[in-house]
């Protein structure tokens, strides 16, 4: 359901174009890690993965889920529920291993938020999380990493500015480049092996951001955080 909405309603919002590598491969079982920069760009993504042919269960803040019909959908099509801050946050990588080992593509967001800027320009992905590679070396789950820029031209800063932009997006159809990249397999420890995560995702969205026609700026390295 959510990508069939993301589908419909992403064109109507921006041009979107969606480009990979030679090698990348969205097999089932496959992780999905992708650079989170706005509220608009969940819905970017999935629309890029249903011109793949790929449905992703997703990992979304557990906010959602208490959003009237939104629950029912949600549970419906087998999404994962992320209780940021609480002891049932590692429940979430349980249900994504779950939906791994039954062949689903699973989307997750490294970052785990969004980034704490006003301006609607692009920056490099901000220090991931473990839970990304916690979940792929459980599991020996490839990782396919995801760049997207050009969604916070659809809407980013404050409350006001994001209803605005989604509002005029339709009038001024902002650039929107998703670039899928090729699968890594992660090994090492888990600061290792989120490291190797991060710099494929920022590979990835380093050439969406230089194919949207974005300037990119460094903000250099990150270690991991829980």
């Amino acid at each position: 359901m959510l990508s069939t909405v993301a589908r419909t309603v992403v064109p109507a919002l921006g041009r979107l174009r969606v480009t990979s590598d030679p090698g990348a491969d969205l097999a089932p079982g496959s992780i999905v890690a992708a650079n989170h920069t706005s509220l608009a760009d969940p819905g970017v993504v999935l629309a890029a993965l249903h011109r793949l042919d790929t449905r992703p269960v997703v990992l979304a803040t557990a906010g959602l889920w208490r959003i009237p019909g939104l629950r029912q959908a949600l549970v419906r099509d087998g999404h994962v529920p992320v209780h940021r801050g609480t002891e049932r946050a590692a429940a979430s990588l349980e249900g994504a291993a779950a939906a791994l080992a039954a062949g689903r593509v699973v989307l997750i967001y490294g970052e785990g938020g969004l980034p704490r800027r006003a301006d609607s320009g692009e920056a490099e992905p901000g220090p991931f999380r473990s839970g990304l590679a916690r979940l792929a070396l459980a599991t020996g789950a490839p990782v396919v990493p995801l760049g997207q820029a050009g969604s916070r031209r659809i809407s980013s800063g404050s409350t006001a500015k994001q209803v605005a932009g989604f509002v005029t997006a339709p009038l001024r159809r902002p650039g929107v480049h998703v670039h899928v990249g090729e699968p890594v397999r992660l090994s090492g420890d888990v600061v290792t092996a989120t490291a190797r995560a991060r710099r494929a995702v920022v590979a990835a969205w380093r050439v969406a951001a230089e194919r949207a026609g974005h300037p990119v700026h460094s903000r250099g390295d990150f270690s991991a955080t829980a």
